[in-house]
């Protein structure tokens, strides 16, 4: 049975001679594995629709193991993010956030629309790198079910007064009367807090005129990947290593 959706694709990986699975995230199923038989011959039609980055409207079979792509209509390939390193490792570590979290075949309109705009602003940047991903991290992770708890303290409800903290395994603002309580705590202050509000509820192509100190969005980056692989239980992001050891040597 044929079946349709829009999808973008997160990872490409090469098979046999001329074919490719894709892991394409969609609008209607969640997380595919689809095979795009031949997209690697000259002139295939399914070449546009089968690159990373790739925002098509597909037509699938499923079989046992995998989607089968019969056809892809490109929406937008999103080619601008190619033409700025920046562009493109912000967007690669994107698409990393989004394949460490989601499920196979279990949809999630609201952070398919969010990947959608990130991607369609991040392919018109050219500065703010920084803050849009902060930005990114703070509405990802609410979408997929640990929106973090600010406006109290996440272990006794009390309200949050200096000197304050953040819990990575509560997923909140701890009051001083807590820090006892809680053992995996990271710095937080009432200037973190604020920007960190701001960044939550302010769209991601409303960021420019958001000003925000340097020192700030260190810490609050440091603190958004922290709480990230903590409610994803893992180590790291391959993507977020590779633009740091760029960095570190001066490439961006």
């Amino acid at each position: 049975m044929l079946v349709k959706s829009e999808g973008i694709v997160l990872r490409e990986v090469k098979f046999e001679d001329t074919n490719k699975i894709l892991t394409i995230f969609s609008r209607k199923y969640g997380k595919v594995n689809a095979i795009s038989r031949g997209v690697l011959r000259p002139r295939s039609p399914l070449l546009a629709s089968s690159q990373v980055f790739a925002y098509s409207d597909y037509t699938f079979f499923k079989g046992k193991s995998f989607y089968h792509i019969n056809q892809g209509d490109i929406i937008d390939s999103f080619y601008d993010i190619r033409k700025n390193m920046n562009r493109l490792l912000y967007s690669s570590y994107v698409l990393e956030l989004v394949e460490s979290s989601i499920v196979e075949e279990e949809p999630n309109e609201k952070l398919f629309k969010l990947l959608i705009k990130a991607l369609s602003v991040l392919s018109q940047m050219n500065t703010g790198f920084l803050k849009f991903i902060i930005s990114f991290e703070i509405k990802y992770i609410s979408f997929i079910g640990y929106r973090p708890c600010l406006d109290k303290c996440v272990l006794c409800g009390n309200e949050i007064n200096e000197p304050m903290r953040f819990s990575k395994r509560h997923g909140g603002v701890v009051c001083k009367n807590c820090f006892s309580i809680e053992n995996f705590n990271e710095p937080m202050d009432f200037a973190m807090l604020k920007y960190l509000e701001l960044l939550l509820f302010t769209s991601l192509d409303d960021l420019e005129n958001l000003k925000i100190p340097k020192d700030i969005m260190f810490k609050l980056q440091d603190l958004m990947v922290k709480y990230i692989l903590t409610c994803l239980e893992k180590n790291k992001f391959c993507t977020l290593e590779f633009i740091k050891s760029i960095q570190n040597n001066g490439g961006i």
